[in-house]
């Protein structure tokens, strides 16, 4: 589904097995996540968050309703958090649960993000202070 950059602004857009949406944000953009992550999906996830961000200004992933994650939306991750930091900002992930936050405990990258309970206790923290991006040094050597 190709769309226009005025209907970006507050889109919903429904894959397989993903919905995705978007608000913006005072200096950023919340992006809701709700489905499954994997192979057939990854693609146009990324696309979404690059036409959706704006450069230098942070990016909240709400994943409440996000609820598998194969390697494949592990590596979108990654990209997109890396895309987001080199432009002087960073990728804030909200509500992570279930399969999705054992997928980055095993892989050691928990700590690699920036993870809230909730998108409402993210925008407070970007309110109140704004977080520098983690580095991913291990990651980054290899």
């Amino acid at each position: 589904m190709l769309l226009s950059s005025s209907d970006l602004t507050h889109a919903k857009v429904t894959m397989t097995s993903l919905n995705l949406g978007c608000r913006p944000l005072a200096g950023g953009v919340v992006i809701s996540v709700a489905g499954e992550l994997d192979a057939t999906n990854a693609d146009p996830l990324e696309t979404y968050i690059d036409r959706m961000r704006h450069p230098g200004q942070p990016v909240v992933l709400d994943l409440g309703g996000f609820t598998f994650m194969d390697s494949t939306g592990l590596q979108v991750l990654l990209r997109v958090h890396s895309k987001v930091r080199n432009q002087g900002s960073a990728l804030h992930l909200a509500a992570v649960r279930d399969l999705p936050a054992r997928v980055l405990q095993i892989t050691e990258l928990w700590d690699a993000f920036n993870i809230h309970p909730s998108a409402d206790s993210t925008i407070r923290a970007l309110l109140s202070s704004p977080v520098p991006a983690p580095r991913l040094r291990r990651l980054m050597r290899a």
